[in-house]
């Protein structure tokens, strides 16, 4: 198992050259306020002075610090790995192969680094820096170091670098394969640990949080650590480790590491003997070494997968940005036969990328058809905006100045011509739907099938105005003919047409009818003789003479004033002084609303309306059928026939090419960032499938 560990350097160190957060790799995350001993326990764990010191914020940047332990026999020989032949050696990422053996130049070259990023002010940036530590004298170990919790800026800091100092150090902590290093100072109450306190913040269980307590050496005559590292005071699961760190005049005085350990050592044995086994700078890296193992193992089979899923999914969208192009003639036939393949499979209903959510393409044509434009058709009614005193006035229009003895034909023409007009506003209507479908389906083609447009946009405009053109050139012509559909049941009212027979029978019996009312209104009795017969005839026919002169006699014979004489004397009498309730007013007679109809009126407009319902339904049942076929030859049909020969003729030129295949700006650089994952993806997949079960257990 102790092959674990270099297994995530070298994950680390792929990843690395692609910058990638994505992978969550195990580590170890060291937390602490400012001057609580990190920088020293991170160089007791190597083993030699490689941090910057001083006062204030000196870590500004994440050091991410990879420990790599060579065996005694193999330190001496050059070898594929180091490169040299030396003792103990660092390497830093940002200087690829150089090899640093002066460890003072491997901390001048971090504070070089940090201010190259940082600048030279106390600020902070969340950029780590990658070292590796080559030496037989560590354990294999993978460390973050970063920036101290701080309360108040100091200098020129930012004023809000203890947001920037907490949100980095979560950013770090909130990884659930890290294992939280929370570093307090002994001669600090420890219930007001601010490491323990961030580290709660994500791992309230404690299940991945080691404490270390470090400056014993500095706590106040007359008291110890005992309680605080028997756990006590705060339990933490991993445990709790205390350290004696070197103070800093051992640091100005040179001392070695070494040496420092060593007095470590001396003074747990002395202080703290029942509990010097179990603690020291030692100890911490032999815990250290072990959780991480462990923590790795755990982490290793979900860590698989992610990179699996991850490298399937880099591969689909490497796939998805395309080869760049070398044959532009080819690549732009091909970008064209797809979406004009594509356009009419969405109409037919055999794209690959059928919508579920939602109607689309062919099934919204469909729905247009037979639901919107049906049931449009079906609301409209046949006598919609019809009164019973239009049918009567065009009757009376029918009849000119002579009273008609049937009702007129003329009247029922008109009329249904009216409402057979109301039926073209809904088909037009129809199309303009459909029109507004097939333009929709070019944005599905393009989001869903044809990825390479998405590489080329000036392609992808170009295509889009070829095909919204084409429909605006079909759409005037399949308007006009909508227009002669309606035009044409406006030529010619079929009286004759086989489901109209019933209502034209009804006309017939009308007319029947009223013949037998007119005979049973005549006299019943016969004249028996001649003279009687010529009275009575003669009588008849005064009478219907003064029922065609307005029976102007019987009008004199009523009035008092006007004394027996000429006729044509009467007249200016009856029009200057008329009887009460027999005026007549031109302006009333076009609509004779005041007045009730009669039997025959009523009965009259009756048969009109039935006529106009009964017809009226055949010539919709006509339109609602015709009109989608119309849509569908001269629009639909018509556009998937031409499209790929418009698009061909209209894009597929030399002068062209150069400019329609011209990649969007950072589709490359999209497109190299996606290979360069996939490859370390793929090398990442290779290195954990090298560890065998037997390294696990």
């Amino acid at each position: 198992m102790e092959a674990l560990i270099p297994v995530i350097n070298k994950l680390q160190d792929v990843f690395n050259t692609v910058g990638a957060d994505t992978i969550q790799l195990p580590q170890i995350v060291v937390v602490g306020t400012q001057s609580s001993g990190k920088s020293s326990v991170l160089e007791s764990l190597v083993g030699r002075d490689i941090l910057p010191r001083g006062t204030g914020v000196v870590t500004r940047r994440p050091l991410v610090l990879q420990l790599v332990h060579i065996d005694q026999e193999d330190r001496r020989k050059p070898t594929e790995e180091n490169g040299i032949d030396g003792e103990e050696w660092g390497k830093f990422l940002h200087t690829k192969n150089k090899i640093y053996t002066d460890f003072e130049e491997i901390r001048h070259e971090i504070e070089a680094e940090t201010e190259r990023i940082s600048g030279s002010n106390k600020g902070i940036s969340d950029e780590p820096i990658h070292l590796k530590i080559f030496s037989p004298q560590v354990v294999n170990l993978t460390l973050v170091d970063l920036p101290g919790i701080t309360k108040v800026p100091v200098g020129d800091q930012p004023k809000d670098i203890e947001i920037q100092i907490r949100e980095l150090i979560l950013k770090y902590i909130s990884n659930p394969n890290s294992i939280i290093l929370a570093v307090t100072a002994a001669n600090t109450d420890m219930a007001t640990s601010e490491a323990l306190k961030v580290a709660r913040e994500v791992d309230p269980d404690g299940r991945r949080t080691l404490a270390v307590i470090t400056k014993l050496d500095l706590m106040d005559a007359g008291t110890d650590a005992m309680d605080v590292l028997m756990g006590r005071v705060i339990p933490v699961k991993l445990g709790i480790i205390g350290v004696v760190n070197r103070s800093q005049l051992d640091i100005n005085q040179k001392k070695l590491v070494a040496d420092s350990i060593r007095d470590e050592h001396a003074f747990l044995q002395k202080k703290y003997p029942s509990l010097a086994n179990r603690n020291g700078t030692k100890y911490l890296a032999r815990t250290l070494n072990r959780l991480l193992m462990h923590h790795i193992r755990d982490c290793l089979p979900e860590l698989k997968t992610r990179i699996n899923v991850l490298a399937a999914q880099y591969q689909s969208l490497l796939n998805s940005y395309g080869e760049p192009v070398e044959d532009k003639s080819a690549t732009l036939l091909q970008i064209i036969t797809k979406f004009a393949a594509e356009y009419c499979n969405t109409i037919e209903g055999t794209a690959k990328y059928i919508e579920t959510a939602e109607l689309c393409g062919g099934a919204r044509i469909c729905y247009i058809f037979h639901e919107t434009f049906g049931r449009t058709l079906e609301s409209v009614d046949p006598l919609g905006g019809l009164t019973t005193i239009d049918v009567l006035t065009a009757i009376r229009n029918a009849t000119g100045p002579r009273p008609a003895l049937f009702v007129p034909e003329v009247s029922f023409e008109l009329l249904v011509k009216r409402q057979i007009k109301r039926l073209e506003e809904p088909s037009l209507r129809c199309v303009e739907l459909v029109h507004e479908e097939m333009q929709r389906i070019i944005q599905h083609c393009s989001n869903y099938s044809t990825q390479e447009l998405l590489r080329f946009p000036k392609l992808h405009d170009a295509i889009v105005e070829v095909v919204t053109s084409l429909l605006r050139k079909r759409l005037p012509v399949t308007n006009e003919m909508v227009h002669n559909l309606v035009a044409i049941e406006l030529a010619y009212i079929n009286t004759k047409h086989p489901d109209f027979a019933d209502a034209s029978g009804l006309m017939n019996n009308n007319i029947e009818e009223q013949r037998r009312n007119r005979l049973r209104d005549l006299p019943s009795a016969v004249p028996r003789d001649k003279g009687a017969a010529s009275v009575s005839q003669s009588s008849s026919v005064s009478d219907q003479t003064d029922s065609g002169t307005g029976n102007w006699r019987s009008m004199v014979r009523k009035g008092e004033e006007v004394p027996a004489g000429d006729r044509a004397m009467a007249q200016p009498l009856i029009t200057a002084s008329p009887q009460k309730g027999h005026a007549v007013n031109l302006l009333d007679v076009p609509v004779p609303v005041s007045r009730k109809l009669s039997a025959r009126e009523q009965r009259d407009c009756e048969v009109i309306e039935r006529l106009i319902k009964s017809y009226f339904l055949i010539v919709r049942k006509n339109i609602q059928d015709s009109v989608p076929k119309a849509v569908m030859h001269f629009l639909v049909n018509h556009v998937k026939d031409c499209l790929q020969s418009e698009l061909v003729g209209q894009l597929y030129k030399t002068t062209l090419l150069g400019d329609l295949l011209t990649e969007s700006e950072d589709m490359a650089q999209r497109r190299n960032e996606a290979a360069d994952m996939l490859k370390a993806l793929q090398k990442a997949s290779q290195v954990i499938a090298e560890i065998r079960e037997t390294h696990l257990w």
